[in-house]
């Protein structure tokens, strides 16, 4: 019975094998796309392609897989949708429609077109893997961009430097400053004079002597003022108690003339 079964088998696999090849099923996809010359084999190609990347889809959509067969996956469907666009351009190449300038794009199962980097395109569980998912994260929105209205708020006296003296510090450290330069450029100058044999005495009067002493009894005076109360300055000339006196004499005298109805006060 086992050898009856076996002919019988063998019989069923030579006929199947002769009406394969009596219907050309048999064929075997080109590897070149340029090797095919009939456009009906050319769309017969890419449609045993097609049906091919849908199944591996469909596989890749399974997370328990593991990161390798996932991985492998993904890169076998990227090497079919090469060899898809290679079909595609033979079969424009050839006078066929051209699929690719009208063809819809790439979606996933949930509807959403394929993200890709140059080409490459990840599906399914291959979104979620160690190094992919950070290529997808959306960066964070910019700063709201703030009005004019909102950057001038903040800019005062201070912003221009106005009122950088007022503290007391930069003006006590900038005559120190000064005083230190005035001395290294006079040591600068006795030491050139001495080394071309020109006598300086030590003693040698400040012709700026006098100004320097008014300079810091006016400096004194004013320190002792601001001691005292803020500084005020008048820019129109402000009357004495007698002027107030006088004014006020004049227009009692005035009222009395024009009560008693002399026009000319010296009538």
């Amino acid at each position: 019975m086992a050898r009856n079964a076996e002919k019988a088998m063998t019989t069923l696999a030579r006929w199947r094998a002769a009406k394969e090849a009596e219907t050309g099923k048999n064929d075997r996809r080109p590897y070149l796309a340029s090797e095919c010359r009939d456009v009906k084999k050319c769309e017969k190609w890419r449609l045993e392609i097609i049906r091919e990347i849908s199944k591996k889809v469909a596989q890749i959509q399974n997370a328990g897989l593991g990161e390798f067969r996932i991985r492998d996956l993904n890169d076998e469907i990227n090497k079919l949708l090469r060899e898809k666009r290679h079909w595609e351009n033979q079969i424009s190449d050839l006078g066929g429609p051209h699929y690719r300038r009208y063809g819809p794009k790439m979606f996933d199962a949930e509807g959403r077109e394929v993200p890709g980097n140059r080409g490459y395109k990840y599906f399914g569980a291959a979104k979620d893997l160690p190094g992919v998912r950070e290529l997808f994260e959306q960066e964070p929105p910019p700063p709201p961009r703030k009005s004019r209205a909102e950057l001038m708020k903040d800019i005062d006296a201070d912003y221009y430097g106005y009122r950088d003296d007022d503290d007391g510090i930069l003006i006590p450290l900038e005559q120190k400053a000064e005083k230190q330069a005035i001395q290294e450029a006079v040591a600068e100058w006795k030491r050139l004079q001495a080394e071309k044999g020109i006598e300086v005495p030590d003693d040698e009067e400040d012709i700026y002597a006098e100004f320097k002493d008014k300079t810091e009894r006016e400096a004194e005076t004013e320190a002792v003022l601001d001691t005292l109360g803020p500084k005020l300055t008048s820019h129109v000339p402000v009357p004495t108690q007698k002027d107030v006196e006088a004014a006020l004499l004049k227009k009692r005298k005035m009222e009395l003339l024009a009560r008693y109805g002399i026009e000319d006060m010296d009538e």
